[in-house]
């Protein structure tokens, strides 16, 4: 059989010309990420172009392990949310509280992996692998959410979207009053109305501060459940308008579970008809053999009901180091892609609400009554 008529042989020669130095880092993509996971990389590129960020996808991000210590909430995921590439946010309080050091005039250093902890502890210097800061930004950030806290409007029972849209707006005041302009992704995610979850808000120094104030019989009473039913709101609303939702998951761990579990949420425990997520892309370092979350494959996502089994063929996960692919994506789509206009769903989370309670069983309409 020819080449012509062997299907399996139908894809692009792979004949790349040599790298000059001109070339963008999307023209880069297009034309030497031909294989392996570089390869994923190309089509999780693409994936995002050319469907995740169409005009009729409501998109989703998380983002586990150390990215905003590192700089990517400023690098990256800020021009997501400025750019109208993301529409809601599950992150873990860490990346958070991380966040804020630079919101509030703090500074974090390029180091080495390779020092002596024994001697940083002495120099009070701490360390995230190789990145390097004083202990005292730890100390005045603590500061900072401990003041905000006690403040009269946190002294109320919420959820993490509202907790971190509030915390936004006092990051953002402190941005302007140093003139460093929008530094922190919480200040930018307030500013574009975007509501941004924490899967376990006690597992972060956030949570240790709102801990510490409780024990004082003050501060915010934080209820997880406020989170699942708003995602699972926004999913459902979504999909019921003829939308479509798509998953950018940076990482796996408890966020990417937040983000998915939406669809178990509407078809398992509140019984109503859905299909699953449109769009799955992945950037993760977990194996799928060990049968952790972080590394469970888009197949296996459409046996819980996770994943639209029909829209299957529109799920990637590249296998490679989230700071690496993440700049690469956003490079890619910055050149590529022209700007979303932005949902403001923190807006509509009540109206949300409403209409998914408006849609449930009759066994859980007459418990709401």
């Amino acid at each position: 059989m020819s080449d012509e008529k062997n299907p399996y042989l139908a894809g692009r020669t792979i004949s790349p010309d040599g790298i000059s130095g001109m070339e963008t880092v999307a023209d880069l993509v297009d034309q030497t990420f031909l294989a392996y996971n570089a390869g994923r990389l190309r089509e999780a590129c693409r994936l995002l172009n050319e469907k995740i960020l169409a005009d009729d996808v409501t998109v989703g991000l998380s983002l586990s392990g150390a990215l905003t210590p590192a700089g990517l909430g400023r690098s990256c995921i800020i021009p997501w949310i400025e750019n109208g590439f993301v529409d809601w946010i599950v992150s873990t309080g860490a990346n958070l509280y991380h966040d804020t050091h630079f919101g509030i005039g703090l500074n974090l250093h390029r180091g080495s992996p390779f020092v002596d902890d024994t001697r940083l502890r002495e120099k009070e210097v701490v360390r995230i692998y190789d990145i390097l800061f004083s202990f005292d930004v730890l100390l005045r950030t603590d500061k900072f959410f401990y003041e905000i806290l006690s403040l009269p409007e946190f002294q109320k029972e919420m959820g993490t979207a509202e907790l971190h849209y509030r915390i936004g707006k006092y990051v953002c005041e402190r941005e302007r009053a140093l003139g460093l302009g929008t530094v922190s992704l919480l200040s930018a995610a307030y500013q574009q109305g975007i509501p941004v979850y924490t899967s376990s808000p006690g597992d972060s120094s956030i949570g240790m501060n709102v801990a510490a104030l409780n024990m004082k019989g003050i501060g915010p009473k934080i209820d997880p459940s406020l989170d699942v039913n708003e995602t699972t709101a926004i999913v459902y609303y979504t999909k019921k308008n003829g939308l479509k939702n798509g998953l950018v998951m940076m990482g796996g761990g408890s966020p990417k579970n937040f983000v998915l579990q939406t669809e178990p949420q509407i078809q398992e425990i509140l019984g109503l008809p859905e299909s699953g997520h449109d769009y799955f892309l992945q950037v993760t370092d977990a194996r799928p053999d060990t049968g952790g979350l972080s590394g469970a494959t888009p197949s296996e996502a459409v046996s819980w009901g996770k994943v639209d089994p029909d829209r299957l063929p529109d799920s990637v996960v590249a296998y490679l180091d989230t700071t690496v692919a993440l700049p690469i994506l956003t490079a890619y789509v910055r050149a590529r892609h022209g700007k979303r206009s932005h949902r403001r769903l923190y807006e509509r989370r009540e109206e949300l609400l409403s209409y998914l309670q408006g849609d449930l069983p009759e066994k859980f309409q007459s418990q709401l009554i």
